[in-house]
């Protein structure tokens, strides 16, 4: 049986974020899989959600995910997720602070086929990020 688009949203933090199993990739998105992001296009399907997995696995550790299903439409959903993690490793310029973070991101997925094809993103993370040097 099919999952709902939801359930594969919380399905593939639960699985990618949370556990870090980058395995179960082609579970959750199509091989062309792209991201829209604030200033830029990912693209490079798995191999690029690989590579960010790992960047956030380097970077934080004991990360949580709270999903919030927001919209559902017919083949998007529009959802927030709340994320905490403890900032040990350098990430995009930030070096490792040690402390405990929470950041929101908010995204719209467009389903394909049951996978995930695309995703336009919008993050605080880099503004936590700034906060936690401060203190």
């Amino acid at each position: 049986m099919a999952r709902s688009h939801g359930s594969t949203i919380e399905a593939a933090n639960a699985e990618l974020m949370v556990r870090g199993n980058l395995d179960a990739i082609p579970e959750f998105f199509a091989p062309d899989y792209v991201a829209h992001l604030t200033d830029r296009d990912m693209t490079g399907g798995h191999d690029a959600i690989r590579r960010v997995l790992r960047m956030y696995q380097r970077a934080f550790t004991d990360i949580r995910v709270e999903v919030e299903i927001l919209v559902k439409a017919r083949d998007r959903v529009a959802w927030q997720r709340r994320l905490r993690a403890t900032h040990h490793g350098s990430f995009k310029g930030f070096p490792g602070t040690g402390r405990r973070i929470v950041w929101r991101d908010m995204v719209t997925s467009r389903f394909q086929d049951g996978l995930i094809a695309e995703d336009w993103i919008i993050t605080d993370l880099a503004e936590r990020l700034l906060l936690a040097r401060k203190r």
